[in-house]
């Protein structure tokens, strides 16, 4: 029987992509896990309003503590996946802005779930804490989208993806910025509809994550294998 010796550098390699591929699955996992927990929350709270209220609001129903456990656990894949990019994409001149602004929104989405929302006498309370939370997760995404779209670009085993990236995170800005213009002010033309705005916002956001997040997993599984 012939036993084949991997050395150092090879188990090195081995164990480099067993780590990006688990990190890419996290950010499979992530927007999977949020969306059927909001799912499960909003059947149990037939009153909750998806096209008015945001799903911050869940967490001011009983049982809302689930709602900010998922915005912890989210902010955690968010951050193993921001991780994951980091490695499994070339570097750049600006190699690690993109990735730390995702890390930064996933930041933000624990922060968002450590300071929920509160009913209060019949009327929300929005802690200061959880919108500074979304405005970081926001922006940290399509800031750090369009950044590291620039990273994808210069690889080429990145750049079928690279546009996507770029307009995913323009729209998620753009998208943010209309929601504190034109949603968020009290008698704004859109208040009412805050909820389908914020899941129009999501339904640019989470599908762009999963991509990159399939993309990474393919990255790390075709790498060259260690001799």
């Amino acid at each position: 029987m012939r036993v084949q010796q991997v050395d150092g550098g090879a188990a090195y390699g081995l164990e480099r992509r067993g780590v990006i591929s688990a990190l890419a699955v996290a950010g499979i996992a992530g927007p999977i896990v949020f969306v059927l927990v909001v799912v499960v929350q909003s059947l149990l709270h037939p009153d909750y309003s998806q096209v008015k209220l945001p799903i911050s609001a869940l967490a001011a129903w009983p049982g809302g503590w689930v709602q900010s456990a998922n915005f912890v656990v989210f902010g955690m894949l968010t951050i193993a996946n921001a991780i994951g990019l980091h490695l499994g994409v070339r570097p750049s001149r600006a190699r690690i802005v993109g990735p730390a602004l995702l890390v930064l929104s996933g930041v933000g989405l624990m922060i968002s779930g450590a300071f929920s929302w509160k009913a209060v006498d019949g009327d929300f309370v929005v802690p200061a804490g959880h919108l500074l939370g979304a405005l970081l997760s926001f922006l940290g995404t399509g800031i750090g989208f369009i950044v590291v779209s620039r990273r994808m670009a210069a690889d080429p085993r990145w750049r079928g993806v690279a546009m996507y990236a770029l307009a995913s995170g323009i729209a998620i800005v753009a998208l943010f910025v209309m929601t504190f213009a034109l949603v968020i002010p009290l008698g704004a033309p859109l208040h009412s509809w805050g909820g389908l705005v914020q899941r129009v916002t999501l339904a640019v956001w989470f599908p762009c994550m999963v991509v990159l997040a399939l993309r990474l997993l393919r990255v790390a599984r075709t790498a060259k294998e260690p001799r």
